[in-house]
């Protein structure tokens, strides 16, 4: 496995800026409108990639008012899955159009799907890549279905431990995915930062060896871009047009602005991790000038001693550097030397 792959003809991992995934998922709430507005946003904000969703409630679930198909608490308590579902769901009549206005804008889209009726879809609409939802992550066949297509693919690990993972890596790899990914997650709705544990990101990238990023939970931005400044080379973002939309999945989305400032803060944070350097950086050049050297600090005559009392270590750069002030101290002048004037070893007398 490498540790870059190629998403519709963008490059994601080492030596790669971030990759912005905006996750659309519920978030149209029903409108197509809302939808396509959405894949012009996340374009107009900088995003690299739209991801939608693709199931229909009868792929995800069944319709059972039974006790274990109840959702009793968080954002959607009250509903059954089949009824949360058949209220979230993209259309599957939208994904020809959603496709189209993508590839006219010129963003990429790409969806997760959720059983194999789903990755036939996408296939038909030549979808350039998939994500693998984090409670999809244990359903090998999925994987495995999806691996035999040839395509990138990215695997969220919310909920994950490291044995799980492994097996959907490994099957990934023996179906014939040779472009595999993965993301750190939390699967709550919304997160809280202290939930994220970053340095499980840096610990994965160190033992699974794949492109790894985030899909980002948290309800503002300061979890991805420390995310990106620990090496994560994709981050995964829910974006809705309103966070009051009442949706189910508003709530805890960001809104195109906060897109466009994630978009731009990771980068800045990207550039700023740069490479190793110690030399100087070229804000820094004209500043070296300003820092300490030896200077003579009284009038000095010819052949008189250098001394603590007319040479000092000051402000500007221009003299020799302060570590050579004690050899210098007991050699004498080469030449009459004014107040002001830098030391150099040029008017030092060696003799």
């Amino acid at each position: 496995m490498t540790r870059r792959i190629c998403i519709d003809n963008k490059y994601i991992g080492k030596g790669c800026s971030p990759y912005i995934i905006a996750e659309i998922s519920a978030n149209h709430n029903g409108s197509i409108d809302n939808a396509l507005s959405l894949i012009k946003a996340a374009k107009k904000s900088g995003a690299d990639a739209v991801k939608i969703q693709t199931y229909r409630a009868d792929t995800i679930t069944l319709d059972s008012n039974k006790l274990e198909f109840q959702i009793s608490g968080g954002l959607w308590a009250g509903k059954t899955l089949y009824e949360l579902y058949e209220s979230a769901y993209t259309p599957w009549e939208w994904h020809q159009e959603l496709f189209d206005f993508a590839n006219k804008l010129g963003v990429t889209l790409f969806s997760s799907p959720f059983d194999n009726s789903a990755v036939d879809l996408l296939e038909d609409l030549n979808t350039p890549a998939y994500k693998i939802a984090s409670f999809e992550a244990i359903d090998l066949p999925l994987i495995k279905y999806v691996a035999a297509t040839g395509k990138p693919m990215i695997i969220s690990t919310g909920m994950a431990n490291q044995l799980e993972i492994q097996e959907a890596i490994d099957t990934a790899k023996s179906a014939g995915c040779s472009q595999l990914a993965i993301l750190h997650c939390v699967s709550g709705y919304p997160a809280p930062a202290s939930d994220y544990n970053l340095n499980t990101l840096v610990d994965m990238q160190e033992q699974f060896g794949l492109v790894t990023g985030l899909s980002d939970h948290t309800i503002d931005n300061t979890t991805a871009i420390t995310a990106v400044a620990l090496g994560a080379s994709i981050v995964e973002k829910h974006v809705t047009l309103d966070r009051l939309g009442g949706g189910p999945d508003d709530s805890f989305s960001i809104e195109p602005k906060e897109l466009k400032q994630l978009c731009s803060s990771a980068q800045t944070a990207w550039s700023a991790l740069g490479h190793v350097s110690y030399s100087q950086a070229s804000s820094e050049k004209e500043n070296a000038q300003f820092r300490r050297s030896l200077y003579a600090c009284k009038n000095i005559q010819k052949g008189e001693l250098f001394t603590t009392d007319n040479v000092k270590s000051i402000r500007p750069g221009f003299g020799l550097a302060p570590k050579y002030l004690d050899e210098i101290i007991g050699l004498r002048a080469d030449c009459d030397i004014d107040h002001a004037t830098p030391i150099s070893w040029g008017i030092v007398s060696r003799g």
